[in-house]
């Protein structure tokens, strides 16, 4: 699905934008991608020589990523104005680095949910070899 279908989604907009497209979406899991663009300015202080994009960034596309996946599952909630609001980050891992012009794969799922809060678990990964792993929690909230 297009970059439209990502606007339409969640409220985040360039240059805080960190899903391009969604590959495959079902009722408890997602698929999405993110190329990392040479040029983003963050490279230019992380690290000069060396450039890696910062983890938290890598973990900000798996977040966005499953707000995509709960617009659609919580549509009545969305519909009210509420929105995914991040409530618990645990169990974050670091395998590798991403650098400039790569492409990440961001896999998230549902692990269980009650009405208006959910918990998931994604996945970030480059040449499908895991960068980053974390579970987290999200709640519906009035924006």
């Amino acid at each position: 699905m297009s970059k439209e279908a990502v606007l339409e989604a969640i409220p985040h907009r360039d240059p805080f934008l960190w899903v391009d497209e969604i590959v495959e979406q079902s009722e408890d899991a997602i698929l999405t991608r993110k190329h990392i663009a040479p040029d983003l300015d963050v490279f230019r202080g992380h690290y000069p020589g060396q450039p890696i994009l910062p983890g938290v960034l890598v973990c900000e596309a798996i977040f966005q990523t499953g707000a995509i996946l709960l617009s659609a599952k919580g549509k009545e909630a969305v519909a009210e104005g509420k929105v995914p609001v991040m409530t618990r980050i645990k169990d974050t891992r670091f395998k590798r680095m991403v650098r400039p012009g790569d492409t990440i794969e961001i896999s998230v799922e549902i692990e269980d949910s009650m009405p208006t809060l959910f918990h998931l678990k994604g996945k970030a990964k480059v040449d499908g070899k895991l960068a980053v792993a974390c579970s987290f929690a999200c709640a519906l909230a009035a924006g």
